[in-house]
């Protein structure tokens, strides 16, 4: 999955479409869910089983959380309220309607899923044993945001329609933001999320390997590994087979009784193993 990160020199940037078709479905599904699970007024059960439960995840074996969590968000009659998916479908829509345009739909989505699993799978290590559900598409939209920033790090945003600020300077301070939260105390947010989603998206998008790359790299060293293996079982069958010739040949000159009971025992020894090999053959 190749990402392009900047604009040739003189490159005329395009203006972005109003709704692309992985943001459409993406805004659909979020807001979907998020009216689904307000009317259904069973906001705990749907967070307990499909947002990120660190002591659930594996111990009950809730496989499917980093990937369902990005699609909940905090109830309405909560702290943040519907602030919460309000933020987050604004950023996925701000920034990530000309990553569609400039990547194509399925490496967009790919980077979406990925940058949004990875920070969950992250978070989860890092709050291993908590009960508090990690909801929201927050790691995601960071990865998208970071990604923006890459593309087009001199773009002028206007935070509230009024103050002027480069991309690349939002990013910087928003990532500031999550960081400094990480070091703070508890505020119902989940920063390691946030920072997580920035960090996975800087990694694939300045990665100098590919996908394919790994898997060769990891079937070559597993190829040496197994033919390293069997090298080293023939030269120890090779060494078995000459001490067994010269307690044979020993055996031809005083026989069986002649021998030592170091040599009775490693001649019964090497018989099993030869017998196992024989058998696997």
């Amino acid at each position: 999955m190749k990402y392009r990160l900047q604009f040739n020199p003189g490159e005329v940037a395009y203006k972005p479409q109003l709704l692309t078709d992985a943001i459409k479905v993406l805004i659909s599904v979020n807001f979907g869910i998020y009216l689904l699970q307000s009317v259904s007024g069973k906001e705990e059960v749907f967070f307990r089983l499909f947002g990120l439960v660190p002591n659930a995840f594996l111990s009950e074996l809730m496989l499917w959380q980093p990937f369902t969590y990005m699609f909940f968000h905090a109830p309405f009659y909560s702290s943040v309220g519907i602030s919460h998916i309000l933020l987050n479908m604004l950023g996925l829509w701000v920034f990530g309607r000309e990553l569609e345009q400039a990547w194509g739909k399925k490496n967009f989505l790919k980077y979406y899923f990925i940058t949004g699993v990875g920070s969950g799978l992250v978070t989860y290590f890092f709050q291993i044993g908590s009960d508090n559900p990690v909801i929201g598409a927050s790691g995601a939209v960071y990865g998208i945001l970071l990604a923006y920033g890459l593309l087009y790090p001199n773009r002028m945003l206007y935070i509230w329609g009024i103050i002027p600020v480069r991309s690349m300077w939002l990013v910087i301070i928003m990532g500031a933001i999550a960081f400094f939260g990480l070091l703070g105390n508890s505020d119902g947010i989940s920063h390691v999320t946030h920072i997580s989603g920035m960090l996975i998206g800087y990694i694939l998008l300045k990665r100098k390997w590919s996908w394919r790359d790994v898997w060769f790299s990891i079937r070559k060293k597993t190829i040496e590994f197994q033919v390293q293996r069997q090298e080293d079982k023939s030269i120890k069958k090779k060494m078995i087979q000459k001490d067994i010739d010269l307690i044979l040949d020993k055996i031809q000159k005083v026989g069986f009784s002649g021998l030592s009971d170091a040599e009775q025992s490693k001649l019964y020894e090497a018989s099993k193993t030869m017998s196992k090999a024989g058998e696997k053959d």
